[in-house]
């Protein structure tokens, strides 16, 4: 399943059913999903500056990705609960409809989501 996150404006991709993979559950409607447990999408900028892009390779080089997504310099979150087809964004998350609950979009490109 997949969802286009109006915060991060991407698709955000969730496992359900059976597999080796983490799994949500799933109510089956896809027209009023929900999603248990929360959704936490954790990424690097994709708007850094120059220096701060030598600073990233030097973190990466030093300590891998889990030093870069430490430092809230170079990370994005995106914390949410998709409820009856309303997603509720936390307050860890980086983008400007943190702390907000929202309706969930139509996918891009698909006739009636």
């Amino acid at each position: 399943m997949a969802f286009h996150c109006p915060g991060c404006n991407e698709l955000h991709v969730i496992h359900v059913g059976e597999g080796p993979r983490p799994k949500w559950s799933w109510n089956g409607n896809a027209e009023r999903p929900t999603f248990k447990p929360s959704i936490l999408v954790r990424g690097i900028r994709d708007d850094l500056y120059e220096d701060d892009w030598e600073e990233y390779e030097n973190q990466l080089a030093l300590g891998g990705s889990e030093r870069v997504l430490s430092n809230p310099k170079f990370r994005t979150v995106c914390h949410s609960f998709v409820t009856d087809g309303l997603i509720r964004f936390l307050n860890d998350c980086t983008h400007t409809l943190k702390g907000q609950t929202v309706p969930l979009p139509d996918l891009p490109g698909c006739e009636g989501g």
